[in-house]
């Protein structure tokens, strides 16, 4: 495996709104281009932060002038950020956006994260269609949540599974003044039909998809001690679906090695978490056509750097043999917190990270991420080439 070609994707404009770039994701279309999305603002949590998007057709190599397909929307009446904004092709030239919104008019001037309680702003899951490859889109609505769930925060774009159905992958999140223990979990919310569309709005209310299931849990310690963070999910040509999981020890207050979990039902049933023996948050991984796959990760508190392992299926093991590094800072380790709390709000310190990977259709990977100081934040990319099986 080897890195072929990388480059910037765009970069940060230090002292606007546009200072800080992050959270990249990339799709790879049927039409042989390429859309990345990824979040801008002046600082890492702020009210100022939306999403922007730009286009390739040549395999990441150049990219188009960006632009905003959204406007920040206000939700039942109350104004917002878009966090993070995920892409799927549901047929050629149907996408379906799935984001992030962050309530920013109930707590104002608040953070993300309480740092007292561990809870978080309200938070909620919109959709957009768009029937031309990106260029329009329909009004966002709303995916309901169950309110076991509190704020949702959605870990990866919406998978299109074997069974033909769709799924969200879904973390849970305490109200912003709980003070009750942190119960944490991560759920798959499955649809109820095979393309979610847009239902009539309500007149006074931003309008709801009332098209989804129940939760299933996906990503669980009933006794709440270890954390499933950001879980990252990929289905692979068999149609199993595996993810991996940001594993977090909320009594030693350390990052566990990445854990993986297979499901071979479409999400409903799910294997025991496999300790991949390296740490510590995974990305996005790209499944390749041959059913490798090709897991980029953020090895942050010891070589701080960003890698690469390929595995010859979703369930063998991933080759340290055939590891690339992708980015790595010069500066000196990162020490770890002595609470989450802590954790919680060194997160915004963070000058580089979440990887996102994408197969293209030439069978090597599209890798997007970020990296900059605490000014300016670039969004980088690099192709990979996983060799034959």
């Amino acid at each position: 495996m080897q890195i072929i070609d990388s480059g910037i994707l765009c970069r940060g404009q230090r002292g606007t709104p546009r200072a800080l770039l992050t959270f990249p994701t990339a799709v790879a279309l049927s039409d042989g281009s390429q859309i990345a999305t990824y979040r801008t603002g002046s600082n890492k949590d702020c009210d100022d932060e939306t999403v922007e998007f730009t286009r390739s057709s040549d395999g990441g190599r150049t990219w188009s002038e960006p632009w905003k397909p959204f406007e920040n929307p206000t939700v039942n009446g109350l104004y917002g950020s878009l966090r993070v904004c995920y892409l799927t092709e549901l047929a050629p030239g149907r996408l379906l956006a799935s984001a992030l919104w962050i309530d920013r008019a109930t707590w104002p001037g608040r953070g993300l994260f309480n740092e007292e309680t561990e809870g978080c702003l309200p938070m909620a899951v919109l959709l957009s269609d768009s029937d031309d490859s990106g260029n329009s889109w329909s009004p966002w609505r709303l995916v309901p949540m169950p309110a076991e769930i509190g704020p949702p925060s959605l870990t990866a774009p919406v998978l299109k599974l074997a069974d033909g159905s769709l799924a969200l992958s879904v973390e849970t999140n305490k109200q912003y003044d709980d003070p009750s223990p942190w119960m944490q979990k991560v759920v798959f919310i499955h649809s109820l039909r095979d393309m979610p569309g847009p239902v009539n709005a309500v007149e006074g209310k931003f309008p709801e998809d009332a098209a989804w299931a129940d939760p299933v849990v996906a990503g669980e310690d009933p006794s709440g001690r270890i954390f499933n963070w950001d879980l990252r999910c990929g289905v692979a040509p068999d149609g199993r679906i595996v993810t991996f999981s940001w594993t977090y020890d909320t009594v030693t207050t350390r990052y566990l090695n990445i854990h993986r979990r297979i499901s071979a039902d479409n999400g409903h049933t799910w294997t025991e978490a496999e300790d991949l023996g390296f740490a510590d948050q995974a990305a996005r991984p790209a499944m390749l056509a041959d059913g490798r796959v090709l897991l980029p990760y953020v090895d942050r508190f010891g070589s701080r750097s960003i890698r690469a392992r390929l595995a010859g299926a979703v369930d063998a093991p991933f080759d340290p043999a055939t590891e690339v590094v992708i980015y790595s800072q010069e500066q000196g380790a990162a020490g770890q917190t002595d609470s989450t709390s802590e954790l919680l709000s060194e997160m915004n310190l963070w000058t580089f990270g979440l990887p996102y990977a994408e197969t293209l259709s030439d069978g090597t990977a599209l890798v997007v991420y970020y990296a900059g100081d605490d000014e300016t934040m670039n969004i980088y990319w690099a192709r990979i080439d996983p060799g034959r099986a």
